[in-house]
């Protein structure tokens, strides 16, 4: 089933931003500093999570040359909560050092000198210049991967190929509201088991209208969609198991039999 012609980036970002107006970041945060610990310390975690422990952490620890000097596992005991704690305290700890070292203790913004920092990448980095230093950045995570990749603005799961086809989609000053309304929507609507029927969206999104995860994006811009399993209609893949010779239907079967016991 064709896309409809009306379903233009803008278009999709307008009715996503019905359910999510003035989208914005949910971490809770003061200053570029704050942000970019809290952007750290929210892998593998929720924002609710890491907003309930870094009161405490900035409270003990307010700017990077306090942290730069903080005890390991004293960091480790606050951040506990959030997982994988060790890593995330010798991150932050880390970071700090450097911005203390390298940048007299403030936040750049420039993605080359963000990403140098311990614990720092591209989503990062985007977080913090986008939502605290007004520098154009879009944020991508795997909601943005997911509700992006249904409606059809890219066909990819690399997140850097991702940012790349999105900020192509739309101009730098919408880029940090793009991705805050891509990621609310995932957390809310868009789900993994998705609430289409509510979505305003669905009119617009392949995956609404033909169930198909991926369709070719809706910019025709750079190399043609490249067909993957997620693309390929499930009556094709049926046919293409049709054709497959009996003796290697035969061989899979008794090795999926093999691996059940």
């Amino acid at each position: 089933m064709a896309r409809s012609a009306a379903a233009t980036p803008a278009a999709i970002f307008e009715a996503l931003a019905t359910h999510h107006p003035g989208a914005d970041t949910e971490l809770d945060y003061r200053t570029p500093f704050e942000l970019l610990v809290a952007t750290v310390l929210s892998a593998q975690s929720t924002d609710r999570g890491v907003n309930a422990v870094t009161p405490v952490l900035f409270a003990r620890y307010p700017d990077a040359r306090a942290l730069a000097s903080a005890d390991a596992s004293e960091v480790e005991a606050i951040i506990h909560a959030t997982g994988f704690f060790r890593q995330k305290a010798k991150a932050i700890i880390g970071l700090s050092a450097a911005l203390l070292e390298t940048h007299r203790g403030e936040v750049p913004a420039d993605m080359a000198a963000l990403v140098t920092l311990p614990g720092v990448g591209r989503k990062t980095a985007n977080v913090v210049l986008g939502h605290a230093l007004g520098v154009p950045g879009l944020p991508v995570d795997r909601h943005v991967l997911r509700v992006a990749g249904r409606l059809g603005l890219i066909h990819t799961d690399d997140a850097v190929k991702a940012e790349s086809a999105l900020t192509a989609l739309y101009p730098p000053e919408q880029w940090t509201r793009v991705s805050d309304t891509l990621i609310l929507h995932g957390r809310r609507i868009c789900l993994p088991t998705p609430t289409c029927d509510v979505c305003h969206a669905r009119t617009l999104c392949p995956f609404a209208i033909t169930g198909t995860r991926r369709a070719r994006p809706v910019a025709a811009r750079g190399t043609p969609a490249v067909r993957t399993r997620a693309t390929v209609p499930a009556r094709s893949r049926a046919a293409t198991a049709k054709k497959r010779p009996a003796a290697v239907t035969a061989v899979r079967g008794r090795g999926r039999a093999r691996k059940r016991r």
